[in-house]
C-alpha cells in the first residue's frame, strides 16, 4: 500500500500545528463557533447533536496493521471505546473532546493518516472497490488511480472550494462494488480493443434529496488522460456549477440543467483547450505508483483443502460462514474475508476498540499487514490462505466478528440518524437493530438470498438508501418518526434509483413492512434462483403495493 513520503509527512504535520493552534483560539474564545466553523471542516470535524464527530479519511478503504491499531488506541484514550466505519470507507468517533482533537490527529499523522478534505465544498476521499487487487475478475487494481487522483486533488487550489462536495469512486472489475455511478465522476476500468487500460467515466451521479444515476461521458478514455480530463470536468462545475442554492449546487443538477450533450461538449471543449498533454499522467508514473500496490508473494496452492472441509461438514456455522463471508481470490489457495460489523441486533458499522484490536492482528498473522474497510460497512482480510481460515474464523467468533452474514439481508447498511446526527429527521440504527434481529443470519435468511437493505435518517441519505433494494428513509412528520419504503434500487453496475413504494410507515409497523414485501417476494418469485432484485424488475411495483396497503390498514399516511 502507499507509504507517505517527505512532502506528505510535512504537509500532514504542518496541519495539525494549524490545527491546534486554531483549536486553542476557540477554547480561548478569540472564535466564536461559527468562525472556527470552516477551519474546523477542513479538519474533518463536525459539530453533530449531542457532541463533536471526528471522521477520519481511509482512502481507497486500505488500511495497514498499524494504522487499524492506532484507531483502536484512539478509541480507547479518547473516545468511548469504538468507531463507526461509514459508507465512503471512513472511520468516525462520535465523541472526542474538542481540545483533544489536535492530539487525535497528531496520532494519527504518526501512521501516516489524516482528516483532511473529508469534509467541505472540496474533492472528498478517493473511495475504490474493497476487493482492489484481489479479485478474481478484476482487470486491474483501481488503488493506483485511486492514490494518484488522491495526491492531484489534495488540497488542488482551483478545486478548494467547489460550489458543493465532490466524490469520485473507481472500480476494476465488470462487476460494480464501488457505486461508481452514484458518484460525481464514476470511473470504470475498461480495455479497449487494442487492449490498452483505460476508464470509462461516469458524471454526475449522487444521492441525497434529488437522486441521479451518473451518465456515461466517455466510453474510454486512456489512462494518460485521468487527471486532465477529470480537471476538465471539475473546472466546467467549478465554473457554471450553481452557488445561489446549496440544494441544487451538485454536478448532478448541473447534468440535469445543462442537459448530457452539453455538459460532454463543455468537458471535451475544456480537456482540448487546456491540452491534455499539460497534464498528461507519465506510464512510468502509473508504475512508480503502482508498485506500491504490489501483492505479497502468494504461492498457488490447492483450491481444494481438507482442513476447511472437514470443519463445513461437522460445524454449522462454520459453514454459513464460508458460504456467505468467504469469496473467491485471484491466487488459487486463497481466500478474500469479510468480517462483518452487522451483528444481529448490534449497530451497522460499529467495532470496539477490542474488535479492532483483534482485526489488526489478525490481518498481521493471517493477511500480510493489510485490511480493507467497505462501502457496506464492514471489514475485509485480502490475503487468507484456505489453510488458515478454521484459525482466523475461531479468533473471528471469539470477539464476536463471526456473523455469517455478508450480502444477506442483516447485511444492512445504516447511517448514525438522529442518535448521532444534527441533521437527522429520524432514527436509522433502532430500525436496523430490529429488521435485523426479526430476519437473522440462519436459514430464512439464506433462503432469501442477496438482498441490500439500506436505511437512511434524513434526505441526505447516507445510508443510500436511493440504491438499495430495499431502501428506508427516514422522516418526520407531525412530530413522528415517518418511514419511507422504496423498492428496486441497485448501485452495482446495472445501478437504479429505488421507487417509493407508497406512503410511509410508522416506527413501529415498518418492520412489518419490509417482512410484507420480503414475503410477498418469497411468494412470487420465478423460484429460488430469481433474487429480489431481478424479481422486482420483472414483476414491477404492484404486487408488492397491494400486499402492503392492503395489509397494513395502520400504515402511517
Amino acid at each position: 500500500m502507499y507509504r507517505y513520503d517527505e512532502f506528505d509527512a510535512a504537509f500532514v504535520a504542518a496541519r495539525v500545528g494549524q490545527f491546534r493552534d486554531q483549536v486553542g483560539r476557540r477554547l480561548a474564545g478569540e472564535l466564536t463557533e461559527e468562525q472556527f466553523r470552516p477551519h474546523r471542516l477542513m479538519n474533518g470535524l463536525y459539530l453533530q447533536l449531542h457532541s463533536y464527530m471526528l471522521r477520519i479519511a481511509v482512502p481507497y478503504g486500505t488500511l495497514n496493521v498499524r494504522q487499524m491499531r492506532k484507531l483502536a488506541e484512539i478509541a480507547r484514550k479518547y473516545d468511548r471505546g469504538y468507531g463507526h466505519f461509514t459508507t465512503r470507507q471512513n472511520l468516525q468517533f462520535n465523541w472526542p473532546a474538542l481540545k483533544d482533537v489536535p492530539d487525535i490527529l497528531a496520532e494519527l499523522a504518526s501512521v501516516e493518516m489524516h482528516a483532511i478534505q473529508t469534509s467541505g465544498n472540496c474533492i472528498r476521499n478517493v473511495t475504490a472497490d474493497h476487493y482492489a487487487g484481489v479479485a478474481a475478475d478484476e482487470l486491474a487494481d483501481p488503488r493506483p488511480f485511486a492514490e494518484i487522483l488522491r495526491q492531484w486533488s489534495s488540497l488542488h487550489p482551483e478545486f478548494s472550494f467547489l460550489p458543493r462536495k465532490f466524490k469520485i469512486a473507481v472500480n476494476g472489475a465488470p462487476h460494480d462494488r464501488a457505486v461508481i455511478q452514484a458518484h460525481d465522476i464514476g470511473l470504470q476500468i475498461v480495455r479497449d480493443d487494442q487492449g490498452e487500460l483505460g476508464f470509462a467515466v461516469y458524471v454526475g451521479g449522487g444521492l441525497g434529496r434529488t437522486p441521479f444515476i451518473g451518465r456515461k461521458v466517455r466510453d474510454f478514455l486512456p489512462q494518460r488522460d485521468l487527471l486532465a480530463y477529470a480537471e476538465a470536468i471539475l473546472r466546467v462545475y467549478n465554473l457554471e456549477g450553481r452557488r445561489d442554492n446549496k440544494y441544487k449546487a451538485r454536478i448532478k443538477i448541473l447534468l440535469h440543467e445543462k442537459g448530457l450533450e452539453a455538459l460532454r461538449d463543455a468537458v471535451e471543449a475544456e480537456f482540448s483547450a487546456r491540452g491534455g498533454a499539460s497534464l498528461e499522467l507519465p506510464a512510468e508514473e502509473v508504475e512508480r505508483i503502482a508498485a506500491y500496490f504490489a501483492p505479497p508473494p502468494l504461492a498457488p496452492r490447492s483450491v481444494t483443502n481438507e482442513r476447511v472441509e472437514r470443519r463445513r461438514g461437522k460445524d454449522a456455522q462454520f459453514a454459513k460462514f464460508f458460504e456467505s463471508n468467504v469469496v473467491a481470490h485471484k491466487v488459487p489457495g486463497y481466500a478474500i474475508v469479510t468480517v462483518s460489523l452487522k451483528p444481529i441486533g448490534g449497530v451497522p458499522g460499529d467495532a470496539s476498540a477490542d474488535q479492532m484490536d483483534a482485526v489488526a492482528d489478525l490481518a498481521e498473522d493471517y493477511s500480510h499487514d493489510e485490511l480493507r474497510v467497505s462501502h457496506e460497512q464492514n471489514l475485509i482480510l485480502p490475503y487468507v490462505a484456505l489453510d488458515d481460515l478454521t484459525a482466523v474464523y475461531d479468533r473471528l467468533a471469539s470477539v464476536g466478528l463471526a456473523t455469517p452474514n455478508a450480502g444477506l439481508i442483516s447485511d444492512i447498511i445504516a447511517c448514525p440518524g438522529l442518535d448521532y446526527c444534527a441533521l437527522a429527521t429520524a432514527r436509522s440504527i433502532p430500525v436496523a437493530q430490529r429488521l435485523s434481529e426479526r430476519f437473522g443470519d440462519g436459514a430464512r435468511a439464506r433462503a432469501i438470498g442477496p438482498l441490500k437493505i439500506k436505511i437512511s435518517g434524513c434526505i441526505n441519505a447516507c445510508g443510500h438508501h436511493h440504491v438499495g433494494h430495499i431502501g428506508i428513509l427516514g422522516l418526520e412528520r407531525n412530530g413522528e418518526e415517518t418511514y419511507q419504503i422504496t423498492l428496486g434500487g441497485s448501485g452495482d453496475e446495472t445501478a437504479s434509483i429505488g421507487q417509493i413504494i407508497g406512503p410511509g410507515f410508522s416506527s413501529e409497523t415498518v418492520v412489518g413492512a419490509v417482512e410484507t414485501i420480503v414475503d410477498t417476494y418469497m411468494a412470487r418469485r420465478s423460484g429460488p434462483e430469481e433474487t429480489f432484485l431481478d424479481a422486482y424488475r420483472r414483476l414491477g411495483p404492484a404486487p408488492f403495493k397491494e400486499a402492503l396497503y392492503s395489509r397494513n390498514a395502520g400504515a402511517d399516511i
